[in-house]
């Protein structure tokens, strides 16, 4: 029984150090880019241009501009638009946690 012991033991000490040496870089890699990525604070000039944008399309829906676009630019306002729109959705889906009602 000691005997077995023993070589659990053995093995699962070979078997930590097997997945803490595969997990290492990809974890470097992760958090390289979990730095970069998210942890980053919004910079002010992409809070401004965000901001300017969103003045321009109030300014195109004053003065009728939009009107002006071509077939092109007016489908592909249109996909974005419509991506918002199904994100909305199936965020709404997953937070109730089904596609039919609420679990009350």
């Amino acid at each position: 029984m000691a005997q077995f012991v023993c070589n659990l033991m053995e093995k699962a000490l070979m078997l930590g150090n097997a997945a803490v040496t595969y997990s290492k870089p990809r974890l470097a890699t992760f958090w390289h880019y979990a730095k970069v990525e998210w942890f980053l604070q919004p910079l002010l000039r992409s809070l401004q241009l965000a901001i300017q944008s969103l003045k321009n399309i109030i300014n195109s829906a004053q003065t009728g501009s939009f009107k002006q676009l071509t077939v092109k630019e007016a489908l592909l306002n249109g996909l974005v638009a419509n991506e918002v729109w199904m994100w909305f959705y199936v965020g709404k889906i997953i937070g109730k946690h089904g596609i039919i009602g609420y679990d009350v």
